[in-house]
């Protein structure tokens, strides 16, 4: 029999709708967001929340732990980014030590009625680069309206896949005139 033991509960006002555990530096936090449009960090090991990160206007449903660092004045050093993406049509990026306004936005049409999912993908490089830490990172994010966004490194849009002009067969997939 599997048992588990709950040791902190932690809460947001409504439904959470994306969950991810920390890695690197900040090992033993959650990041969560939630319909009520926040994202919090926690810290698990006290069950406390760490920051509130407040900015979309509609329900947060993807959070994830960039490779990103800033240079953070008010603590005397580099922060990690986090990011998240909303039905508001909007990805923000956060210091993930200060709740402070968000340090850089991508914003879609409003036609595309939400951002619901997001990954960043670090891309392997040929070449040997130890000057930056980031080259060779995308964001990849989903619409509501089937398309699937890729931004490279310096935040600009490189692809654009149209799910309409996908086929799947079997374990296949055929991406048709998309470029």
């Amino acid at each position: 029999m599997f048992s588990m033991d709950i040791k902190k509960i932690l809460r947001h006002k409504d439904p959470v709708f994306s969950v991810k555990y920390g890695s690197n530096e900040l090992l033993n936090t959650i990041l969560s967001g939630s319909h009520d449009k926040s994202v919090r960090l926690w810290d698990i090991r006290s069950g406390q929340q760490i920051q509130v990160f407040s900015g979309h206007k509609d329900t947060v449903y993807a959070v994830e732990y960039s490779p990103f660092v800033v240079n953070n004045i008010e603590v005397g050093g580099c922060s990690n980014v986090i990011c998240s993406a909303s039905e508001d049509n909007t990805i923000r990026f956060w210091d993930s030590r200060s709740n402070k306004n968000e340090l850089y936005i991508i914003k879609e049409n409003d036609e595309e009625n939400g951002i619901f999912c997001l990954k960043f993908i670090q891309l392997k490089n040929n070449k040997k680069n130890n000057n930056n830490c980031c080259s060779g990172v995308n964001l990849c994010y989903g619409l509501n309206s089937g398309l699937i966004h890729v931004w490279g490194y310096k935040l600009t849009k490189i692809k654009v896949i149209d799910l309409s002009k996908v086929e799947i067969n079997h374990k296949h997939i055929y991406i048709k005139n998309i470029f």
